[in-house]
């Protein structure tokens, strides 16, 4: 568990976006929207990202970099921050986890986990 200073909740929604993506190509494009909710007691800047994205065939990609849709946030306690990304696959399905790396108002390092979440096309689940 960590520290009450360093509570960082994530919500994550998906959706298959069809227009771009052309499955005869094994092209399937996915829109994700984050919510990223300070629930501790001090101040946090979002440094940079780390994502594990797997496909349903295995293959894995690692993407990293800094903030994420080019801001780097600073969350005071109970102040979310909320954006729109979007990842490419070669499958119908897959899944996304990661970590967000934070620094919090006294200089100190954290790492919030983003818990695994599921990429599918409409249907392909039962």
């Amino acid at each position: 568990m960590s520290a009450p200073e360093h509570r960082i909740e994530i919500e994550v929604e998906t959706r298959y976006v069809e227009e771009q993506s052309d499955p005869a190509g094994d092209r399937y494009v996915f829109a994700y929207t984050i919510t990223i909710l300070n629930a501790g007691t001090r101040a946090a800047q979002l440094l940079a990202r780390r994502w594990v994205i797997t496909d349903a065939n295995g293959r894995v990609q690692e993407v990293e970099g800094e903030g994420v849709v080019g801001q780097q946030p600073v969350l005071r306690p109970g102040e979310a921050f909320r954006y729109t990304s979007g990842a490419m696959l070669e499958t119908p399905l897959g899944s996304m986890e990661g970590v967000y790396r934070l620094v919090d108002e006294a200089g100190v390092g954290f790492e919030a986990e983003i818990p695994r979440f599921t990429l599918a096309v409409p249907g392909i689940l039962h």
